[in-house]
């Protein structure tokens, strides 16, 4: 019995790096793929890199500060730099006056994205002398690296995929399928309904949770790498890049835009002050652009999958990894749920592409993450043959 425990246990151990494999021929197809549906083989990188590396950085640090103070105790986080400040009341006077000139130079919500961020970085580098930055950043640049080359793959990938399958195939069905799991009634409904409820402010409040999905996973990142170090890290993006990859295939299969596609007012009701209505007039433009073969530049971040939510799928892989931090898993899933409001109200997906998310998430946390399932259930089967 033992035996063939072990023999399962090794076999069960090869998905978790099926993702490095599967990122590795999708990388040498690429240039003959893009060649072959007369795509661009230049990217632009400079749009990539500031995008990634200082935007999403800047905020992903911002909420993995945010995180870190909720899900430790408070005299493990905050406590030690409030003693430091009062014995050094110059670094308030000298923090205040920072956050200060950058909200003169800046927006002050950018101004206080980086003042947290670099009060979090110093202290980063005053609790773990000698070299505290140094150490934090070789473990979580690896799996940073890997999930910008792997976002681009994905962005590239959309591009290969909307050449050859018209993006707007299935939204009918899709449609179809949520007005029976709503007994009726379907999501430009629910949208519109709560247009005429609710103010512009509220929805407001869900773009910036909708949109802060990005900058939630990056802190999951961050934190993963931190507490568990640099491999977990790299399994953490290979969890969300498996799930990229079944979303890609699915929509190769089941290609579908949106239910605010299908919906004819969507445009003329939807408030214009929200970004939300530019966004979606600019995923139809470049999904039809792509569909008719008009020429690309050069490609950078886009993504056009609404089957499945990836907004849901990417939340759900950060909960699983950080789930031994109650508090902080605790806060991710109560933003689990207002993102899932949010992706309704705001008339990004269907229903059924929110339950696909679901499904979506447990297998690529299964596939990278099995060793530790199947741990469990060998640990109990030695238990059994023990007893």
């Amino acid at each position: 019995m033992g035996a063939t425990l072990n023999i399962l246990w090794r076999v069960r151990e090869w998905p978790k790096n099926v993702h490095y494999w599967a990122s590795g021929i999708l990388v040498l197809a690429l240039v003959p793929l893009l060649n072959r549906f007369d795509l661009p083989t230049e990217f632009d990188w400079a749009r990539l890199a500031f995008t990634y590396w200082v935007l999403l950085t800047t905020k992903s640090i911002f909420v993995a500060t945010f995180l870190y103070l909720i899900g430790l105790p408070l005299s493990e986080t905050a406590g030690p730099a409030l003693e430091r400040v009062q014995r050094e009341r110059v670094r308030i006077v000298l923090v205040l006056a920072y956050f200060a000139f950058l909200s003169w130079a800046l927006a002050w919500p950018t101004a206080l994205v980086l003042t947290v961020d670099t009060v979090a970085m110093l202290e980063v580098g005053e609790r773990f002398r000698p070299h505290g930055i140094v150490r934090s950043a070789s473990a979580i640049l690896p799996a940073a690296i890997y999930l910008f080359f792997g976002l681009v793959l994905v962005s590239a990938y959309n591009d290969i995929i909307l050449s050859v399958r018209f993006f707007a195939a299935d939204d009918t069905a899709f449609n179809s399928m949520d007005r029976w799991l709503l007994h009726g009634v379907s999501v430009p409904q629910i949208c519109h309904w709560a247009l005429r409820a609710f103010p512009i402010s509220f929805f407001q409040f869900l773009e910036f949770i909708y949109y802060g999905m990005f900058a939630v996973v990056g802190a999951a990142l961050i934190l993963t790498c931190q507490f568990y170090g640099r491999l977990r890290g790299l399994q953490f993006v290979g969890a969300v890049l498996t799930a990229y990859g079944l979303a890609l295939t699915l929509f190769c299969i089941w290609p579908s835009q949106g239910p605010y596609y299908l919906c004819p007012s969507h445009f003329s009701e939807f408030p214009r002050l929200l970004k939300t209505s530019e966004a979606q007039k600019g995923s139809i433009a470049g999904a039809q652009a792509l569909w008719n073969h008009q020429r690309l530049s050069r490609i950078s971040f886009a993504y056009y999958v609404a089957f499945p939510c990836m907004h849901i799928v990417q939340p759900l892989i950060a909960i699983w990894f950080l789930r031994a931090w109650k508090r902080m898993a605790s806060v991710l899933a109560v933003y689990s749920v207002i993102l899932s409001i949010a992706i309704v109200l705001l008339e990004w997906h269907y229903i059924v592409d929110v339950l696909a998310g679901l499904l979506i998430a447990a297998l690529a946390i299964t596939a990278v993450d099995s060793s530790e399932l199947w741990g469990r259930s060998r640990s109990s089967g030695h238990g059994v043959e023990a007893r």
